[in-house]
């Protein structure tokens, strides 16, 4: 059905698998649209892996106010009919350390009430770091033991910090860290503080965070940054080497990733380097909007 789709459009079906398996960045005017864009690339990836009772799609999410646009899009093809998560398990990128569970600010309650309950995910299928366990070390093996048994994480959804750290992969982090106990950055902690009524003794200062190997094992990646006040860590992610003190670096080496932005994002990009993607921006749109008009009968 794709082939044919695709050879009405006038692309090569093996054009299109090509142009999945590079960098691309994508660039959106607003946030609104980047959330969109990012969620029809979602959706589509699961309606083309045809998802059942022995063949489950496997997700990384993230936390964090970027991609809670994403999320509301992605709940809304859910209600619409066109999107279900019965056979999707998901894999969360961190959780505080000893924050409990049922605390607002616990990544446990942010998924749960800005995605989870929404959607028809069975519960048992989404797996979220505890950061109350008895023995830290062993949970974090158990999640990446799980991750495996899952047969790996199929698109591995993620954001980043103003210093280009994503999950809790904090500047300094090793570039082929496993699932771990980490130690936040300062930085991290300030940034984080508005969701603590902005008392930083509040805010916890460690995290268990899948590594940046952890996530590269991915056979995609998709990565939303939004803001100006990203916009040194996008140009650092995209124009500069690859650079431990930068962990989204890390994400070019990577066969299939995807950076979706804003404009304001690329503000600190090279105008040749903006005018370049925005070139690819006709490809990426075929490569999204089709599959999702076709699930939507139009």
């Amino acid at each position: 059905m794709l082939k044919q789709y695709y050879k009405r459009l006038g692309l090569n079906f093996l054009f299109w698998k090509l142009c999945i398996t590079i960098m691309r960045l994508v660039i959106l005017d607003n946030y609104d649209l980047a959330s969109e864009w990012a969620a029809k690339y979602i959706c589509n990836r699961i309606i083309q892996f045809k998802p059942g009772q022995d063949k489950y799609f496997t997700l990384g999410l993230p936390t964090g106010s970027t991609p809670l646009g994403c999320y509301k899009k992605l709940i809304e093809y859910h209600k619409n009919g066109h999107l279900s998560f019965k056979y999707v398990k998901t894999f969360n990128m961190d959780e505080y350390v000893g924050l409990p569970r049922n605390h607002p600010e616990s990544y446990h309650s942010y998924m749960w009430n800005n995605f989870f309950k929404h959607i028809d995910i069975d519960p048992n299928n989404a797996h979220i770091l505890d950061g109350n366990a008895a023995d830290l070390q062993a949970e974090c093996d158990a999640f990446e033991k799980k991750i495996k048994e899952a047969g790996g994480i199929d698109l591995f959804v993620g954001g980043i910090g103003p210093d280009g750290h994503i999950a809790f992969n904090e500047p300094g982090s090793s570039l082929v860290s496993r699932t771990r106990l980490k130690t936040l950055a300062m930085d991290t902690i300030l940034a984080n503080a508005k969701y603590f009524d902005g008392d930083l003794s509040k805010v916890p200062t460690m995290a268990l965070t899948v590594g940046v190997g952890t996530v590269m094992d991915a056979r995609e990646v998709m990565i939303l940054i939004t803001g100006a006040h990203k916009a040194f860590a996008l140009y650092k992610a995209i124009e500069e080497g690859v650079n431990h003190m930068w962990t989204v670096s890390a994400f070019q080496q990577h066969p299939r990733t995807i950076f979706v932005c804003d404009e304001d994002a690329t503000l600190e990009l090279r105008v040749k380097t903006v005018k370049y993607f925005k070139g690819l921006m006709h490809v990426h749109n075929k490569l999204v909007d089709p599959l999702y008009s076709m699930k939507e009968g139009n």
